[in-house]
């Protein structure tokens, strides 16, 4: 119970320095720039290998009752709508968020969060309010990237490894997925962006002193955020094709 009173507590503060003391344009440049280059190189390699595992799975899955119309159907809507921003949410959220974590937390141990009040800064506005807007506008980009590269490699496996006809293969990416669920993929990014950071930020404001209580709170961040990263996906389903 504890625990969660501060978290609220947490919460109100980063929301009231979210208005009091946003960043300037080279602070967010700065981490927009930083954030999208710890994360754009694994969200794509997994993105390639979880499209490719799409069509292989769903070739074989429809190969008896017409698996060359069917396997662009699977991959789109199974791509586009699940596993495509899942995967670029718990790739951040293992990259970048962790890392938020345990450089707050190492902050906290040499007493550099107390520095930073003592000089009359607010470490919240300070830190995570550029952290929380880079969020926003980075997630989104690293979900549309993520169905770039899942749908991209999908179409190549079932080109070259499936021999599914390309035309045939597109023409169904064209007929089943609608520009709607792109703009849901983007919702579940800034879903994930806002959670990524407040919590491996709250856990790094948080942690215990001394090298293990930073350790424990990057793990207790990547287990926390797999977790309500797939429940936030599964609500943000649920809402709008439930």
């Amino acid at each position: 119970m504890a625990g969660l009173v501060r978290f609220w507590s947490f919460l109100v503060r980063v929301g009231s320095m979210l208005v009091l003391a946003p960043p300037s344009f080279a602070r967010l440049s700065e981490e927009v720039t930083v954030l999208g280059g710890q994360s754009v190189v694994v969200v794509m390699v997994v993105a390639v290998f979880v499209g490719s595992n799409l069509a292989i799975q769903g070739y074989r899955a429809f190969e008896n009752i017409g698996g060359d119309q069917l396997v662009s159907v699977f991959v789109g809507l199974a791509g586009v709508r699940e596993m495509a921003p899942i995967t670029a949410g718990a790739m951040v959220a293992a990259k970048a968020g962790a890392g938020i974590t345990s450089a707050f937390a190492a902050m906290r141990e040499k007493n550099q969060l107390d520095a930073l009040e003592v000089m009359a800064v607010d470490p919240v506005g300070y830190l995570v309010v550029p952290k929380f807007y880079a969020f926003l506008l980075v997630m989104p980009m690293m979900v549309l990237v993520s169905n770039l590269f899942c749908l991209a490699s999908g179409f190549f496996v079932a080109r070259h490894q499936l021999g599914v006809d390309p035309l045939v293969f597109l023409e169904g990416l064209r007929s089943f997925i609608q520009v709607r669920d792109l703009w849901i993929g983007v919702l579940k990014g800034l879903v994930f962006g806002v959670l990524i950071c407040l919590v491996s930020a709250y856990y790094g404001f948080h942690a215990a002193r001394g090298p293990l209580g930073i350790g424990n709170a990057t793990n207790a961040t990547v287990i926390v955020l797999c977790v309500v990263c797939i429940l936030a996906n599964c609500l943000v389903t649920a809402l709008f094709y439930g």
